[in-house]
């Protein structure tokens, strides 16, 4: 578990696939050990935003590369990054 819970500290996006190589075991070993993180509270999946600039973005900060959206930044393309990986923080 410490080995994963490294691997999800250095803030790199992985897919569960890319942590069951890292780790040398299964994807079904992967979500098992992440469910359990998440539900003991250890850890939570960070949400890539939406954006959807046509009224504004609902991101919070400011990206100035789209529309209306003067005072909002980390906006992703529609649907978000679809090829990335997921990300996890520690909480504990």
């Amino acid at each position: 578990m410490e080995e994963l819970l490294n691997l999800l500290r250095d803030g790199h996006s992985r897919s569960i696939e890319m942590l069951a190589a890292e780790l040398k075991t299964s994807t079904e070993d992967i979500i098992r050990r992440i469910d359990f993180l998440e539900r003991a509270g250890i850890i939570r999946r960070v949400l890539n935003i939406k954006n959807d600039c046509s009224g504004g973005c609902t991101g919070g900060h400011s990206c100035g590369t789209c529309p209306g959206c003067k005072a909002h930044a980390g906006c992703l393309p529609e649907g978000g990054f679809k090829n990335m990986g997921q990300m996890w923080e520690i909480v504990k």
